[in-house]
Parts: structure tokens; C-alpha cells; sequence
């Protein structure tokens, strides 16, 4: 594999944990890219996003991004990482990007099980409202998520066909 593995998708699909065995059954290296900002910033992201607010996170978080340059890694990214300046189509034009989709009843099972107040857009969403706002906010990513070169079931795609799927789509390539 000659090019870095994206995993994109909403924030509770699985990124980092399907990341984590990914990496480790292709030999290649993982990076968490929420990981790197906090290690740029020295802070965690809710409070940098209390300090600075979204916009300054999401420049800083484009900047990191597109500091990888390693080519044997999988890496995880923010839920809206895509969404934001041209990082979609930077993601599309120096890897792999693979979109892990889950449904919005699926997603709010896992945010409800969650540690909530580690993520900033999620604070005071419990229920109805939290189920509500990840279908509103699915929506408006999902043009950005779809872009991605493969797309895979979460719940129902095992790692080895996750596997299969990127050789099957660099050997096409």
C-alpha cells in the first residue's frame, strides 16, 4: 500500500476503533488525527472549542490533516473533518478514503453509551434531541462521506472484508 487509509464518517461510527485493528492487520501505522490535535494544542478539544470556538479548531484541524504524510498509516479523522475547506478533496487525491456508515438509531445508541462531554457538539443532547440532531447533521455531511472511494456497513462488514475491499480498489486503481 503505497498511500495513507482515511476512515471518515460521523463521530461514534467507529473510526478510531476500526482504525486501531485495520492498521494492525495491514502492517500499517495508526494515527488518531483528534489525537495529534491535542497533542498540538495541549488541551483537550472541548476546551479548545470553549476557548477558540469551531472555526479556529476547524482551520487548525484542516492544517494537521494535511501534515500527514505518512503513507503507511491508517487514519482516523474528526466526524467533520471532511466538511470543511477543500479536505474532502484532499483526502480523495492522497489516499484511500473509506466512509464508515452507520444508521442514525445506530449512532445514537453508541453516542448515548458514550462520554458525551468529550464531544463539544453533543453538550446537552440527550434522547430525542440527540437522536434528532444526528440525522440533521448526517444529512449535511453525507454529500461530503459519499465521496469516499469505498463505503462500508459498519455494523454488518467485518475486518477482513474491509480488507478485501481496499485491495480490490487498489488493484483497480
Amino acid at each position: 500500500m503505497d498511500k495513507p487509509i482515511f476512515l471518515i464518517g460521523f463521530m461514534g461510527s467507529g473510526k478510531t476503533t476500526v482504525g486501531k485493528k485495520l492498521a494492525n492487520c495491514l502492517g500499517m501505522n495508526f494515527i488518531d488525527l483528534d489525537e495529534r490535535i491535542v497533542e498540538r494544542i495541549g488541551m483537550s478539544i472541548p476546551e479548545y472549542f470553549t476557548q477558540y470556538g469551531e472555526q479556529n479548531f476547524r482551520e487548525l484541524e484542516s492544517q494537521i490533516l494535511k501534515e500527514q504524510q505518512d503513507k503507511r498509516a491508517v487514519i482516523s479523522t474528526g466526524g467533520g473533518s471532511p466538511c470543511f475547506f477543500d479536505n474532502m478533496q484532499w483526502i480523495l487525491e492522497n489516499g484511500i478514503s473509506i466512509y464508515l456508515y452507520l444508521t442514525p438509531k445506530a449512532l445514537h445508541t453508541r453516542l448515548q453509551q458514550s462520554n458525551i462531554a468529550s464531544r463539544p457538539a453533543l453538550q446537552g443532547l440527550r434522547d430525542e434531541a440527540l437522536l434528532q440532531f444526528i440525522e440533521e447533521k448526517l444529512d449535511e455531511r453525507a454529500p461530503f462521506y459519499k465521496q469516499a472511494h469505498i463505503h462500508i456497513d459498519q455494523l454488518n462488514t467485518s475486518l477482513d472484508t474491509i480488507r478485501q475491499s481496499i485491495e480490490t480498489y487498489a488493484k483497480n486503481k
